[in-house]
């Protein structure tokens, strides 16, 4: 399944970007009023299961080294061709992470479970020796740790990236530099194979720094910098070197460094080579990839072909053919030989045209039987989007009703049931199943309840019939021109909600300090006012019956799928026409909403905008789900198709949308990584928006302080039990909803090892090969 991924460290064109906060992640592209205290919405999660969340092992076939044979090639389909080799560039993108993994020091890398690891290639140790009066981190490298060029990895390369990367020196192009802000000084050990690292403030994520690690050439200079490494690296540290990057045949080489000092790389050569989505399956088939991710067509295909392995010369009962019935069969021969010659010329060509696109899908799919799908759950995620700027989304009981109108669940089971994937809804923002970090937090919020969302929808005066004063409802639209002309509206600016162009001195921060300059020690801010706290609490009491009366009614109606019975015991109600003059409307579901809701003459419309590229269907279906979930409560959507080249940049990063569905990587390092993404928007001097990677462009005061606060945090059970508390609050905001983990779907060829499904944890390039022919043999007996 394929699906539009958001690449973190690009802002919207117009906000100016704070250096000293922003980060990219490595990879490509995350019932209450929101006034309860933060204890309250802490533990919002139910069930030891739903807590932890089910997880999803990886998929790589893994063998032994000593089974694993030594040579060969390996054809690595990828997105794109790297635009620069420098992963710090604002260009980098997954296909930059990629060639970096495989090439350069990765000081830490992240295991099955997402967990930062040691790598013992490069760190003898590394840890914290000193908290008190400030942080002092102690590398010790791995003796043998060079250089291709021969020279020993040490403290000058450490320093070069330190000050590349501190954001003091604007000469550097960086796009991201959290964390190396925050270092006082570096030197040189009890020996030149120690680094001491001083940190000017705490900071919990250090683990995240000096990954991938460039040597001082790179990072010494500007220039060497900004230019030096976007088509070249002289020198690499990693099992593979760079051999050629041909932009031009959309291919990257890479192969067996020789002064590698680990255990030697099994394959010679490791080729990425630039195949679209859409190209993927015809070139599996044609023989020109050994492993490439694949969307649910694609996987589909190659399951049909291993069914079809037994079925020796029949014809296919699905692809072109499979349209072909004996009675359009017959017709198509009685045209061809028709007296009509024009008809017939024309069928014939038509009958050639499709004889052809039989045959060669037969040939495709006999290929495609040399490959299998390893399979498992991608570090991503994929969320709804609530623009909090626009139109009827300002107001946080309607986005909240929006996101209690959604059946997170039943869109989890779509996409992820069909595979034989775990299908459970996503319960945290900040981390996946199986992190340290993950708790289902979602509770914060509120299960799927439709009369719940629609008495949010009355509270904020979006009633039915509202609209009939103005337009016709069908044709109101809440991303047209005319309404998001309208003036911005909020309820409550409670727990620090920012609110576009209110820009006073109703800030919740303790003293009115900035939590932006991090002075180390924090205090969060007081729970609001009593009459805020009576509020809430009568909304959660209120929300609590709504709960339980539904649970009464549930033997005799379940969400309008039984019909309620008279006394009688015959059955009230039918379709359209059955008991009744025809042109009867059917009988509405119990608690659906009565026709599309409205106020102040205008429709509850919201404009969904979602990307139109072959590799988007099921992102499309998904949003489909959505919009009729949303239409039961009485929420219009007007879906909006726009290209993918356009979907992230001029939409979503701009803000030109309602509701949006995209995906964010996940990470190890969330008060580090995830801190840009749920930033409270703040006003620059231009009178822009600064929305950091906020999309969304809702946030709090309180978020901003609890990651402020995590990132500071030095005992690692308190720093995630903060991040919980952050993701609690980021749910009540109701500003993005997770809806499911993407699933991974890899195409590879049989003999591959160590290789396919990743899951969270980076491949050992240095692994990778195809297995032994005699232990290959013994392995299918």
């Amino acid at each position: 399944m394929s699906h539009v991924g958001v690449p973190r460290g690009e802002a919207a064109p117009a906000s100016p970007r704070r250096p000293e906060r922003s980060r990219a992640a490595r990879c490509l592209a995350l019932v209450t009023a929101g006034v309860l205290g933060l204890p309250a919405l802490a533990g919002c999660s139910s069930g030891d299961e739903e807590t932890r969340g089910v997880t999803v092992p990886q998929d790589i076939a893994p063998a032994g080294r000593e089974q694993v044979a030594d040579g060969g090639t390996v054809r690595w389909a990828v997105d794109t061709t790297p635009a620069t080799l420098n992963t710090f560039q604002a260009d980098a993108d997954a296909s930059t992470t990629r060639v970096a993994g495989a090439v350069l020091p990765s000081l830490f890398t992240l295991d099955e479970r997402g967990r930062p690891q040691r790598n013992p290639d490069y760190l003898e140790s590394a840890e914290i020796v000193e908290r008190e009066p400030k942080q002092v981190v102690l590398y010790k490298l791995n003796q043998q740790a060079v250089w291709s060029d021969g020279r020993e990895i040490g403290a000058p390369d450490f320093v070069a990236q330190w000050r590349a990367l501190n954001g003091r020196d604007t000469a550097y192009w960086t796009a991201r530099n959290a964390g190396y802000e925050r270092i006082e000084r570096i030197e040189r050990g009890a020996s030149d194979l120690e680094v001491r690292v001083t940190f000017a403030k705490p900071y919990a994520d250090w683990r995240s720094l000096f990954t991938p690690l460039y040597p001082k050439d790179v990072m010494g200079r500007p220039g060497s910098f900004n230019d030096g490494a976007r088509s070249k690296l002289q020198q690499t540290a990693g099992p593979f070197m760079l051999k050629e990057l041909d932009r031009a045949a959309g291919r990257t080489t890479l192969v067996r460094n020789p002064r590698w000092w680990g255990q030697p790389s099994k394959l010679d050569t490791l080729v990425f080579r630039t195949v679209t989505r859409d190209k993927r399956t015809a070139a599996l088939a044609a023989g020109e990839l050994d492993i490439a991710d694949i969307g649910r067509g694609t996987a589909d295909r190659l399951a049909l072909a291993a069914r079809d392995a037994g079925a020796k010369g029949q014809q296919l009962n699905h692809g072109p053919g499979a349209a072909v019935t004996p009675a359009s069969a017959l017709r198509s021969w009685a045209v061809a030989h028709g007296s009509s010659e024009e008809l017939a010329e024309a069928e014939i060509q038509a009958r050639r045209k499709s004889r052809e696109a039989i045959e060669r899908y037969a040939e495709e799919q006999s290929a495609l039987r040399g490959f299998v799908i390893r399979k498992s759950l991608e570090p991503a995620y994929t969320q709804l989007a609530l623009n909090g700027t626009s139109g009827p989304l300002t107001d946080d009981r309607v986005r909240r009703a929006v996101a209690r109108a959604i059946d997170r669940r039943a869109l989890a089971e779509a996409v992820l049931k069909p595979l034989g994937l775990p299908a459970h809804p996503l319960g945290s923002h900040l981390a996946l199943a199986g992190q340290d970090a993950y708790a289902d937090s979602s509770g914060a919020l509120g299960d799927q309840d439709t009369q719940a969302a629609q008495a949010l929808l009355a509270d904020a005066g979006w009633k039915p019939g509202g609209a009939a004063t103005g337009r016709d409802a069908d044709g109101a639209k809440a991303g047209s021109a005319a309404e998001k002309k309208e003036k911005k509206k909020q309820s409550e600016a409670d727990d620090g909600m920012y609110i576009v162009g209110d820009e006073g001195d109703g800030d919740s921060k303790p003293g009115g300090r900035s939590y932006g300059t991090e002075s180390g020690a924090y205090v969060l801010a007081p729970a609001p006012a009593a009459a805020l706290q009576g509020r809430a609490l009568r909304m959660q009491a209120r929300f609590i019956s709504a709960k339980g009366s539904t649970k009464g009614s549930a033997e005799g109606s379940t969400d309008g799928k039984r019909t309620e019975e008279n006394a009688d015991g015959k059955k009230k109600g039918g379709v359209a026409g059955a008991y009744a003059p025809q042109g009867t409307p059917a009988p509405r579901a119990k608690d659906a909403a009565r026709g599309p809701l409205g106020k102040d003459g205008k429709a509850l419309t919201l404009r969904f905008v979602l990307p139109s590229g072959p590799g988007s269907e099921s992102l499309r279906t998904v949003g489909e789900k959505i919009s009729g979930m949303l239409e039961r409560v009485g929420v219009r959507t007007e879906m909006v198709k726009v290209s993918d080249d356009s979907y992230f940049k001029d939409h979503i990063a701009s803000g030109d949308y309602d509701l949006a569905l995209y995906s964010w990587p996940a990470t190890a390092y969330p008060a580090t990584d995830a801190r840009p993404i749920f930033a409270k928007p703040e006003p620059a001097a231009d009178g822009t928006l600064v929305v950091e990677q906020n999309y969304t462009r809702v946030g709090t005061d309180h978020i901003d302080q609890l990651f402020d606060q995590a990132m500071t945090e030095l005992d690692e059970k308190a720093a995630r039990d903060l991040v919980k508390r952050a993701d609690a609050r980021i749910w009540a905001a109701a500003g993005s909803i997770p809806l499911f983990q993407r699933p991974e779907l890899v195409a590879v060829k049989p003999g591959l090892v160590n290789a396919g499904a990743f899951g969270f944890a980076a491949p050992r390039y240095q692994d990778i090969g195809f297995k032994k022919a005699e232990t290959a043999g013994r392995g299918k007996n």
